[in-house]
């Protein structure tokens, strides 16, 4: 019969302890996917900083249950293969929540490998009403397409008297662009609207602007409306100055950051923007946050930035309250109503938020919410 001494129980309990203090002391790990690099750079970037300071004032708090966060970021680059090869790589690390992408398109590419594994996507700007309404591992904090094409299109109609639509969108992004279009013609046309025209581009550092434009303004439209990025759309925008001055523009949300304001200017004026964000929010949260970011980042959030946010405070929330041995997809859609900087956001069991939407109008360099 083996006797255990004092002395080798005292090393045992030792040793269990200083396990449980490594377990204790391992941080949680949260992912961040996104365009970091090239023409949409100004949306990852933001979107990584509002997850990012999500997670330093959670960190400044006393993080998860004494734990840390740690955001691994990992840029897409726009492009299939790297998106593929990066989230492959957070998977591989046992990463449960990878916020993003920022498009669309990347999304779709990456999903069959989220919905193979125990990891979530929760998007804080994805909107292609192609993965609406289904039971998979994505999630967002955003609406869908579906909603925000329609209240353009119903503003237009309704209160500045647009009846014809010339259209241009970006077909490197065609999940997020196509599914926009679609949603704002079917909506224009039941109106009484006509969308006469309809080109796209597949951007890149090589896009000739003019000829696009020629052919917009050609058709004779009431309206432009552009569905690209924000270097696209101010680019677009100036071509369009340049011709017709008082040519009335439309764009969709992708565009509406900071960046644009700064690339289009004097060409903004006028233009129709949805947004996100309500800029003439003057909440005590929302006031709060927008100190914080700027002292942070020293810029302003825009749209991107405030979803960003939004979606680290949900992954957090959720890392929060899980139950012993649930998976972070049902505790998500447990939960179901989660608080963001400026709305109450409801995410159904689909994954699927109900984000409000601003329609805006660019006055004075400054984006103006008219409803």
């Amino acid at each position: 019969m083996r006797i255990i001494t004092t002395a080798c129980l005292a090393l045992l309990f030792a040793s269990a302890a200083v396990l449980v203090s490594c377990r204790k002391s391992e941080p949680v790990r949260i992912g961040f996917v996104g365009g970091l690099t090239g023409k949409g750079a100004d949306l990852g970037v933001a979107g990584r900083n509002g997850v990012q300071l999500a997670v330093e004032q959670r960190n400044a708090a006393g993080g998860i249950q004494g734990r840390q966060i740690e955001v691994v970021v990992r840029d897409d680059e726009q492009n299939p293969e790297t998106a593929t090869r990066v989230v492959s790589e957070l998977i591989g690390r046992n990463i449960e929540v990878i916020i993003g992408p920022m498009t669309s398109s990347m999304a779709m590419t990456v999903l069959p490998q989220i919905n193979a594994s125990k990891s979530i996507l929760l998007s804080p700007t994805v909107t292609t009403a192609e993965i609406s309404g289904k039971d998979d591992n994505f999630f967002r904090v955003s609406g869908s397409t579906t909603g925000y094409a329609a209240k353009s299109a119903r503003l237009q109609f309704e209160k500045l008297g647009i009846r014809t639509v010339a259209a241009i969108y970006d077909s490197n992004n065609k999940s997020y662009t196509e599914s926009w279009l679609n949603d704002f013609r079917t909506t224009f046309s039941a109106l009484g609207g006509r969308v006469i025209l309809v080109t796209s581009f597949p951007s890149s550092k090589d896009t000739v602007y003019h000829p696009l434009v020629k052919d917009l303004l050609a058709a004779k439209a009431d309206a432009v409306l552009v569905i690209g990025n924000t270097v696209d759309s101010a680019l677009i925008c100036q071509q369009i100055r340049k011709t017709s001055p008082g040519q009335r523009i439309a764009l969709s949300e992708w565009a509406s950051t900071e960046r644009f304001l700064e690339l289009a200017g004097t060409a903004a004026e006028g233009v129709i923007v949805s947004q996100f964000l309500d800029r003439n929010d003057t909440s005590q949260r929302f006031r709060d946050f927008l100190t914080a970011y700027r002292a942070r980042f020293k810029q302003d959030p825009g749209f991107a930035g405030v979803a960003g946010y939004d979606a680290g405070l949900v992954a957090l929330e959720a890392y929060t309250i899980r139950k012993k041995g649930e998976n972070i997809k049902d505790t998500v859609i447990g939960k179901k109503v989660f608080q963001g900087v400026q709305q109450m956001l409801n995410i159904d069991r689909f994954g699927d938020s109900d984000r409000k939407t601003f329609m805006t109008v660019i006055r004075g360099n400054q984006y103006i919410t008219v409803e």
